[in-house]
C-alpha cells in the first residue's frame, strides 16, 4: 500500500476500534444476556472454531503444495512407462 493511503486509511480504521471501557460494557452486556454458565460454552465453542479453520487454511496451504509437484511426478512415471513399453 501507498504511505499516503496507508496515513489516511488507518487513523479511520484505529477509531473506530472499541476501547477498554468500552470492551468492559460489552462484556458486561454479554455476560448478562448468556449467563454465566453459558459463556465458558461459547469460549471453547469460538476456540475449536479458530482451531479448525486454522487447520482447514493449513491443510488447503498442503493441498496446494502437493499440487505442484504431483504433475511433475505423474509426468516422470509417464515417460517411464513409455520407455519401457517401447
Amino acid at each position: 500500500m501507498f504511505p499516503l493511503a496507508q496515513s489516511l486509511v488507518m487513523p479511520a480504521i484505529i477509531n473506530f476500534l472499541p476501547g477498554p471501557s468500552e470492551l468492559i460494557i460489552i462484556l458486561i452486556i454479554v455476560l448478562i444476556i448468556f449467563g454465566p454458565k453459558k459463556l465458558p460454552e461459547m469460549g471453547r465453542a469460538i476456540g475449536q472454531s479458530i482451531r479448525e479453520l486454522k487447520k482447514a487454511t493449513d491443510n488447503k496451504d498442503e493441498a496446494k503444495d502437493e499440487n505442484k509437484d504431483a504433475p511433475k511426478d505423474e509426468a516422470k512415471d509417464e515417460a517411464k512407462d513409455e520407455t519401457v513399453i517401447k
